[in-house]
């Protein structure tokens, strides 16, 4: 085995590592900071969100301003369309998301629900192709880069199914949040069905992020049986029943998930 592929093998480094570069780490979780809640930040606002001081956040931001990542207006910083860039080098790298999407538009054309794949990124799961329905579910428009908590969500419990050291660092941090009053927030009662998740290799979510959303997923996989993701299918719980999930769209995202792991393999 070359070096490289003994450097690609190895765990990831940790931040007093004598190879991790501390400059990059930071200006990677500055772009981060910049998210829903927070599109535009002044300076000590960046700084704080990262636990930097104010001449250390404004050298970074001068930086990505100068690369093209991020624009000034007034005292405001923002991130520039350019930064986009990172997540489509994610998508074109991974030659799947064309794939994926029409496999996921007929699935929407058939349910009439819409269709995602998300893959699992820290603690949340990030939207990496998805085929809407003209009707809205959520509150919040969901699109490729969307992140929801991986607990809280049909995606992201067969994904840590699978990844139980993830569900392990969720529960330590006690990031367990109840967004409805369906919410699994009991550390125990989340590990069982998460256990019953992977023994039945689905997951049915009845409105634990919102009130009336239902959504069904299953994991996908690529040839060699590494998971590459999760599929799921969202409904109107007061119009789609449990057991429509089950016996309709159920052997539907299967079929769907085998489809792509001959596809992409």
């Amino acid at each position: 085995m070359t070096q490289d592929a003994q450097d690609i093998d190895s765990p990831p480094l940790a931040p007093d590592h004598r190879d991790f570069v501390s400059a990059l780490a930071t200006g990677l979780e500055i772009i981060r900071a910049f998210d829903r809640d927070h599109p535009r930040m002044t300076l000590s606002e960046v700084a704080t969100r990262n636990g930097i001081n104010r001449a250390k956040a404004r050298r970074f931001l001068l930086t990505l301003h100068g690369l093209g990542y991020v624009r000034k207006q007034d005292r405001y910083f923002e991130l520039t369309p350019r930064a986009l860039d990172l997540g489509y080098a994610f998508l074109s790298a991974n030659g799947y998301q064309r794939v994926v999407r029409q496999h996921l538009e007929h699935i929407t054309e058939i349910t009439g629900e819409s269709s995602s794949m998300g893959v699992l990124d820290g603690t949340d799961v990030i939207y990496v192709a998805r085929s809407a329905a003209p009707h809205r579910l959520m509150t919040v428009a969901l699109n490729i880069g969307s992140r929801l908590p991986a607990a809280a969500t049909s995606m992201g419990r067969v994904l840590l199914a699978y990844t139980p050291d993830r569900l392990e660092q969720i529960l330590a941090r006690g990031e367990l949040v109840a967004y409805t009053a369906n919410t699994i927030t009991d550390p125990d009662i989340l590990r069982a069905r998460i256990d019953e998740v992977r023994e039945q290799g689905y997951c049915i979510l009845d409105q634990e992020l919102e009130s009336g959303l239902r959504s069904l997923a299953v994991p996908v996989r690529n040839q060699y049986g590494h998971l590459l993701g999760a599929l799921n299918v969202s409904t109107n719980a007061a119009r789609v029943p449990k057991a429509q999930l089950e016996q309709e769209f159920l052997p539907l995202l299967l079929e769907t998930s085998q489809q792509i792991e001959r596809t992409i393999g």
